[in-house]
């Protein structure tokens, strides 16, 4: 259920978390497409057989930057925002890949605000967001994720 936070009310929750994303599930086609979209066809992302062999993970893993790229999509179906008749993605502060993503994974995000910096036009929120991997026993990316929101 996607829970409808006011932005009127991003101030009084920093250092809360604010949602757990459903789980969703990596697969080799989803890492294929986004190899073929980016460019990015590395064996160690898009060769099954070789990387079955000559990975010292066994399988194929995520693009680290397909994983990134799957928060804000995680926060919106997460997330509601009610009170602004806009946001933007706005940036990132800091990005690590902590972990792999083995393909056929189950990976979520939890999502924190960290931070509300007002400017003229509205505010802007800074996440930190946690994509854990089902199973993993560290995060599979940590990011601070920064969405402008510009009032109603």
């Amino acid at each position: 259920m996607r829970k409808q936070i006011p932005i009127s009310e991003f101030p009084s929750l920093v250092g809360q978390e604010v949602g757990v994303s459903d789980w969703e599930t990596i697969t080799q086609e989803r890492i294929n497409t986004f190899g073929v979209t980016t460019g990015d066809t590395q064996w160690i992302h898009c060769d099954p057989e070789k990387a079955a062999t000559e990975s010292p993970f066994k399988t194929t893993i995520a693009h680290g930057f397909l994983t990134l790229s799957l928060i804000p999509g995680m926060i919106e179906r997460t997330v509601g925002f009610a009170g602004t008749p806009m946001a933007l993605n706005y940036g990132l502060n800091k990005v690590r890949f902590i972990s792999p993503v083995p393909v056929d994974s189950n990976v979520r995000c939890r999502i924190a605000v960290a931070e509300v910096k007002p400017f003229a036009q509205g505010i802007d929120v800074v996440f930190n967001c946690t994509v854990e991997r089902e199973g993993g026993d560290k995060p599979a990316c940590v990011a601070e994720w920064i969405a402008r929101f510009f009032a109603a």
